[in-house]
C-alpha cells in the first residue's frame, strides 16, 4: 500500500445561511497515498469542490468554516495552521487547478509573469531566474514556442493553452499534491483528452499525487487508482477503480455508471437517468440521504442513515443492504442478488 500523503478524517464544513449553519460536507473520510490518483465523483452540489477548498484552507475565504474533523498532510494537521502558515504550503507543497482557466488567470499580467510570481514567492529566485523557469514550465506542459507565449496575455491564448498555463502555474514549485477541480470542464473533447494525458505524464515524471474532482465517470476510469463517490455532502462509496467499475456497491454509483452513454445509445436506446434531483443541503431527507431517488428504497432506509459498511478489503459503501452481509447490487440489472 502506498505511503499516506493526505488523510481527511470526519471533515465537516459549514456555511452560515438564513436557515442556520448548512453542512456542505458531512463527516468526510478520504486518504491519498504518495503517487496515487484519487477521484472524487458525483453530481454538482455533492460537496466535491468544498472538500478540495477545505484541504487548501480556502473555504474560510468563501464564507465557510471547518466545523469538525482533521486534515493530515505529510504528518501535519492543516486545520491547526494559521492562514500565514498555509500561504507557505499553498502553491508550494499543495497546488490547485481551478475549473475555469480564464477566470483563474489575471488578464493584466503576462502568463510568464504569473508563473514566475509563484516561483519567486516560494523558491526565492530572482526575477530573471524565475522567468527562465517559467519558460521551462511552459515547455514542460507542451506549449509550443514557450519563449514567445510567456510574453503573451491570457486573452491571446486558446482555452486549451490557458488550461496548460494554469497547470504550469500549479506545478511551478514541484508540489507533492495536485488538486485538479474539473480541469477539463470548459474544454472540447479533443483538448480534454490532451489535458488528461498531460496530467498523467507529468504525474509519472514528477511523482506527485493527484486529487481529481470530476462528474465524468469516463475521466475517472482513465485517471483513477481509487474513486470516492460523493452525494449530498457525504461519501457514499469508496474503493479501487477496478472495484467501483466492476462491482459498484451503492445504488447511486450504479445510477452514475448507467447514465454514461455507451454503445447502447448508438442503437437508439433511451439513456438512463437518476430520477429526481440532489436535495438541498439545508433540507436533507431523514435516514439515507439518497432514499428519495433510490429505486430500491425500503421503509428502514427512511428511518436511519446507514453507516459505512466494508464490502471487502478495498471497498466500502453506505447502504443498508450490507448490514449482516445481505447481498449486493449488480450493474446489469440494478437489482439485489
Amino acid at each position: 500500500m502506498a505511503e499516506k500523503l493526505l488523510e481527511i478524517e470526519n471533515l465537516t464544513v459549514g456555511f452560515q445561511s438564513e436557515n442556520g449553519v448548512v453542512k456542505a460536507t458531512d463527516r468526510v473520510n478520504l486518504s491519498l497515498g504518495k503517487g496515487q490518483t484519487v477521484c472524487l465523483v458525483g453530481e454538482s452540489g455533492s460537496g466535491k469542490s468544498v472538500t478540495s477548498l477545505a484541504v487548501m484552507r480556502l473555504v474560510e475565504y468563501a464564507g465557510g468554516a471547518i466545523l469538525e474533523g482533521g486534515i493530515g498532510f505529510q504528518g501535519e494537521e492543516l486545520t491547526s495552521r494559521s492562514q500565514n502558515e498555509m500561504m507557505r504550503i499553498r502553491g508550494n507543497k499543495i497546488a490547485m487547478i481551478f475549473q475555469d482557466p480564464m477566470s483563474a488567470l489575471n488578464p493584466v499580467y503576462t502568463v510568464g509573469d504569473q508563473i514566475a510570481e509563484s516561483i519567486m514567492l516560494h523558491q526565492h529566485k530572482s526575477k530573471s531566474e524565475a522567468r527562465r523557469s517559467a519558460v521551462e514550465m511552459l515547455r514542460l506542459v507542451g506549449i509550443p514556442a514557450p519563449e514567445m507565449r510567456a510574453k503573451q496575455y491570457p486573452h491571446e491564448l486558446s482555452g486549451g493553452m490557458c488550461q496548460r498555463v494554469v497547470i504550469a502555474v500549479a506545478l511551478a514549485c514541484d508540489p507533492d499534491l495536485l488538486i485538479a477541480d474539473e480541469p477539463t470542464t470548459a474544454l472540447d473533447v479533443t483538448v480534454q483528452a490532451q489535458i488528461l494525458e498531460l496530467l498523467h505524464r507529468l504525474q509519472q515524471e514528477l511523482g506527485m499525487s493527484i486529487l481529481l474532482i470530476t462528474h465524468d465517470m469516463g475521466v475517472a476510469a482513465e485517471m483513477a487508482d481509487r474513486i470516492a463517490v460523493m452525494y449530498a455532502g457525504a461519501i457514499v462509496e469508496e474503493g479501487t477503480a477496478e472495484e467501483i467499475f466492476n462491482r459498484p456497491s451503492h445504488p447511486y454509483t450504479i445510477g452514475l455508471l448507467k447514465s454514461v452513454p455507451g454503445l447502447e445509445g448508438a442503437r437508439g436506446d433511451e439513456l438512463y437517468t437518476i430520477r429526481g434531483q440532489i436535495p438541498s443541503l439545508s433540507q436533507l431527507p431523514s435516514g439515507c440521504r439518497f432514499h428519495p431517488r433510490c429505486p430500491h428504497v425500503k421503509e428502514s432506509c427512511k428511518q436511519k442513515e446507514p453507516p459505512v459498511f466494508q464490502v471487502n478489503a478495498d471497498h466500502q459503501a453506505a447502504c443498508w443492504i450490507y448490514e449482516q452481509g445481505g447481498g449486493e447490487w449488480t450493474l446489469e440489472t440494478n437489482r439485489r442478488i
